[in-house]
């Protein structure tokens, strides 16, 4: 799921007489060009705790993080180390909580930003760190200020890693063993030094001048379109290196694999910090429950942008490329949230020392799911009855894979079962993993279907009033082709509700919608409104969760903002109605392509005729309960969320 962040290639005249005019100013400045590159906060490189954008470390990188392993070994204490040639003119310490705050560095997370040209440093730190702030002056001036001014780059970030190692344990700090450096590392400039590349520079500036006129308009027309559409969007980071540019349909697709693997990610995250929380107490889980929050509120922006895109196509291609490369940009910083916590989460959870613990309660929540199930299917039977074929199919076949979930469950509980009893750690903790995830959609395709039929039974109440009012105000108005229509509602509403099976939900959104266009006053509209539309999203996020293996980008998008429109409803009681509407719409759209996917979805395992056990398969496959290795997936991002399986 990482990726670095793109650097855009000229696109326009603008951007080619910019990149001219830098070389012209870098050669009247009277200062050295090698001091003149600035690096913006930019995203810290995805592999590791180290950023070395100059070259700083060299042999002894390995050391660095021996050190930064040490601390986060004795302490859970994340120290994150990036060398960059200067702030770009920001003071050390915005410049480093800007960078801190764009990579999404959790409370036990400390980023030392490290400025090789002028040797400046700065230390951002939570203020949930558990850090004083005697405590990190102490560190700098110890172990951080003398290893910079003998350009002992590893040195300083040595130095920190110890020093906050020691005041954490309460031992004086210690100053590292200095090996002075490279004073100047990655010192090589924009422009040669050499005045024999002058002339050619100059004769391009003079060019640059004549096309600056001619490209002024038109730049100035994108940059009120990127305005409009990206007024969502956070600055790129700092691009690394250079690249050509990926084609747009690649990185259309690029951005799509994003968003379904990023929200598989936070899905797995939250599903098995219920577990640890139910496990541990919400006070233990707290650190990584912001990392899902974290990461939920990036995924979000992501879907928000990818919706704008899909409402309102862009030909510009300067626009969309820019929009989508921030969607893998969101994802990119979401998934690496998690990444960083997925260690600490192990350490804390422990699945492999408490197992036993953990499979006593697992099969305790299966033995309870099993009557829930039967529950569901009861209440199904019953709606039959009353209820047509339409209002029943959202969660008609749930219960049958409830069941599905619920035998893959139990066939991982007795090899759980089994691996302990052979003292196998590894296999205990993988079965248990799965049957974690299984039961969770075990439960909640069993809650689909009992709250679905609580709604079709307020929906029938809500009917009756909704009803009610309208033919109060069709005696009061005009007669016009609005009442008209009402009336053949009612007439219908009155018929089908007497003469048999039928779907409250759907009537009672023909009738809100006939009598709001008679221009009668919105009376018990919008609080039914919210209650329709709570009662989609609903329906659809559960789907959507049960079958994410299936499920591509614009069903998610689309649930995300209903989603979004839905929070908007419940929040201001005077766009409630429209923003309900919205929301019923979105979620109803998410929900059919979901279904799309779905059908389109083939594995060996969902023929009509297989066993039992092949079905329970699937269904894990379908659930995105185990990933394409058959193992299943855990807390994390792109990176380790796979790391069972290795």
């Amino acid at each position: 799921m990482t990726r670095l962040s793109r650097r855009y290639g000229p696109r326009a005249p603008g951007w080619a007489i910019a990149g001219v005019l830098l070389a012209l100013c870098a050669l009247l400045l009277p200062v050295p060009v090698t001091g003149a590159r600035a690096d913006t906060p930019l995203d810290l490189d995805s592999s590791g705790r180290i950023t070395d954008t100059v070259g700083a470390l060299g042999r002894r990188r390995a050391q660095v993080e021996a050190a930064l392993d040490r601390l986060h070994t004795a302490h859970h204490v994340q120290l994150y180390v990036t060398y960059v040639r200067n702030f770009s003119g920001r003071a050390g310490r915005t410049w480093a909580d800007s960078t801190a705050d764009r990579n999404g560095l959790g409370p036990r997370d400390v980023l030392l930003a490290i400025a090789t040209f002028g040797h400046q440093y700065a230390v951002s730190a939570d203020k949930d760190s558990g850090f004083r702030q005697d405590q990190l002056d102490r560190v700098a001036a110890v172990a951080i200020a003398p290893a910079l001014e003998q350009h002992d780059w590893a040195g300083a970030a040595i130095g920190a890693a110890d020093g906050y190692r020691a005041v954490l344990e309460g031992k004086p700090v210690k100053a590292p063993r200095i090996r002075p450096g490279d004073s100047n590392p990655g010192a090589d400039g924009l422009v040669p030094g050499d005045r024999r590349v002058w002339v050619p520079i100059a004769c391009s500036a003079g060019l640059a001048l004549i096309l600056l006129h001619l490209g002024a308009r038109r730049a100035a027309r994108r940059r009120a379109a990127r305005r409009a559409v990206l007024s969502a969007t956070t600055p790129p980071g700092l691009a690394r290196m250079a690249q050509p540019l990926t084609p747009l349909p690649e990185l259309d697709a690029e951005a799509a694999r994003n968003l379904v693997g990023t929200d598989d990610a936070v899905h797995t995250s939250a599903e098995e910090l219920f577990f640890a929380t139910a496990q541990l107490g919400e006070p233990a889980t707290r650190p990584f429950a912001e990392a899902v929050a974290y990461a939920r509120g990036e995924l979000a922006q992501a879907f928000r942008l990818r919706q704008q895109l899909d409402e309102a196509p862009h030909e510009d291609e300067d626009i969309r490329r820019h929009a989508l490369d921030e969607i893998c940009s969101r994802c990119t910083s979401a998934n690496r949230r998690l990444d960083a916590e997925s260690s600490a989460f192990d350490r804390l959870r422990g699945l492999k020392a408490h197992a036993k613990a953990i499979l006593a309660h697992a099969e305790a929540t299966a033995r309870a799911l099993e009557p829930r199930i039967g529950t569901a299917e009861a209440a199904l039977a019953a709606l039959a009855q009353c209820r047509s074929a339409a209002a029943l199919a959202p969660v008609g076949e749930h219960p049958a894979k409830a069941r599905d979930r619920l035998a893959f469950a139990g066939a991982a509980l007795a090899e759980a079962r089994t691996a302990l009893a052979e003292r196998d750690g590894n296999r205990a903790a993988i079965s248990l993993r799965a049957a974690e995830a299984a039961l969770s959609q075990a439960r909640t395709l069993a809650d689909a279907v009992l709250r679905h039929s609580h709604e079709l039974t307020g929906a029938t109440a809500r009917l009756r009033d909704a009803v009610a009012e309208a033919e109060a105000a069709l005696q009061t108005a005009p007669e016009d082709h609005a009442a008209r229509a009402l009336a053949e509602v009612l007439a219908e509403a009155r018929r089908v509700t007497t003469s048999g099976r039928h779907d409250p939900r759907a009537l009672l959104r023909r009738v809100d919608a006939a009598a709001a266009g008679l221009g009668h006053g919105p009376g018990g509209r919008p609080a039914r409104a919210v209650l329709a539309a709570r009662g989609e999203v609903s329906a659809a996020r559960d789907f959507l969760a049960t079958h994410r293996g299936a499920i591509g980008a614009p069903a998610r998008t689309r649930l995300a903002e209903a989603e979004r429109h839905l929070a908007r409803a419940e929040a201001d009681p005077e766009g409630a109605e429209r923003a309900s509407a919205r929301a019923d719409s979105l979620a109803r759209q998410a929900r059919a392509l979901a279904e799309q996917d779905v059908d389109a979805y083939d594995t060996p395992f969902d023929d009509p005729c297989a066993t039992h056990p092949a079905r329970a398969l699937g269904g894990a496959l379908l659930g995105g309960i185990i990933l394409a290795g058959l193992l299943p997936a855990t807390f994390g991002g792109g990176e380790t969320r796979g790391r069972l399986a290795g």
